[in-house]
């Protein structure tokens, strides 16, 4: 009798386990309720802006949960470093386009927009370009075949390039970079121009940091771009990096007055590496959060509110891989995810600006 009633016992347990098992596959499991909420991808679509970030190869191969969250949450990726020179361009003769191809792959997968970043940039360069003891016309001709091969190889695929990438250093002039010093001044509208040819439906951007609101170095850019629409440089927008801290970050009213004076020039803005460091800022955890969180809000505000900032890119999107950490030697958590991938204030501000009515 002992043995019937274990008997029966085990077929009412699995008939219990078979029948939930059956009734999750038929009603889906529950989702929680942050990816039951409506992501920033969809609200950004709404609102006809790009929301991006940029995305490192390693975690975009390697772990499901950076793809799902990207996927969802970003209509945009940016390469944040495998389009750079030294990975696309390892050996004068050789290209490697094996890692950024995966990253357009994806993209394309999930119908997501990629920026291209970067082609003249004064890092990141190979040995065998820095070394080279290139003459002007020698160095001319790598450059121009750079941006030839790799703008053409991803034509139609990249919507926007950042084609030059800090050609103005912290002392407002033209930084002292290879290209400067062996080219000249008119590297840049070179850089543009090759670009326009290799893809002329690409959007080409100028970008750099430190001259998101109003001040000298904003100055120096502006009247760098400025000079190029007057000579007839086929550039379409200004990329405002965004790097900032607790402490630093520019008031909304010059970010604003910046973006203005880009749109009189017929100029696009994208706000394109933004993140917000933790590190130099007082109080509890939770009042930096909410610190950074308010910092993130003004400027996707800004950004909304003006009609040629059409793109709003963070530098990243989860704690766990941020470079600020590896730059700074000191720990953060600078972006809108945390290291577990859920989301902070910050991500929860970003959502309530995207939400408010125009």
């Amino acid at each position: 009798m002992l043995r019937l009633i274990k008997h029966r016992r085990f077929k009412t347990f699995l008939f219990l386990g078979v029948t939930t098992v059956l009734i999750v596959l038929l009603l889906g499991i529950p989702k929680s309720s942050h990816t039951a909420m409506t992501s920033l991808r969809s609200l950004a679509q709404n609102r006809e802006i790009v929301i991006g970030a940029a995305v490192a190869i390693n975690p975009l191969r390697n772990e499901p949960v950076y793809r799902e969250v990207l996927a969802r949450e970003f209509s945009s990726l940016t390469a944040e470093n495998v389009m750079k020179f030294r990975f696309l361009h390892p050996e004068r003769d050789r290209y490697d386009f094996t890692d950024a191809d995966t990253l357009v792959t994806f993209a394309e997968d999930n119908n997501m927009k990629v920026r291209g970043h970067t082609l003249v940039w004064h890092l990141e360069l190979p040995q065998w370009l820095t070394e080279g003891n290139f003459t002007r016309q020698q160095l001319l001709q790598i450059l121009r075949d750079h941006i030839y091969t790799v703008v053409g190889h991803y034509r139609g695929k990249v919507f926007a390039w950042d084609v030059v990438n800090e050609g103005i250093g912290d002392n407002n002039q033209l930084r002292d970079t290879i290209w400067l010093k062996v080219i000249g001044p008119d590297y840049i509208d070179l850089a543009f121009r090759w670009a326009h040819e290799a893809d002329p439906k690409a959007r080409l951007f100028y970008n750099n940091y430190g001259g998101e609101g109003l001040g000298e170095k904003s100055d120096a850019i502006y009247n760098l771009v400025r000079g190029m629409v007057e000579r007839g440089v086929p550039i379409h927008g200004v990329g405002l990096q965004m790097h900032v801290g607790l402490n630093n970050a520019p008031p909304t009213a010059d970010v604003a007055a910046n973006i203005q004076r880009f749109a009189a020039l017929g100029l696009d803005v994208h706000i394109t590496e933004m993140d917000v460091k933790l590190q130099d800022g007082t109080g509890t955890q939770a009042e930096r959060f909410a610190a950074q969180a308010k910092i993130y809000r003004d400027m996707l505000g800004v950004c909304l509110s003006k009609r040629n900032c059409k793109a709003f890119v963070l530098w990243g999107f989860t704690d766990k891989h941020s470079w600020i950490p590896w730059f700074t030697k000191k720990p953060d958590a600078a972006l809108i995810f945390d290291r577990f991938y859920r989301p902070k204030p910050a991500y929860n501000a970003l959502r309530e600006v995207l939400m408010q009515q125009r």
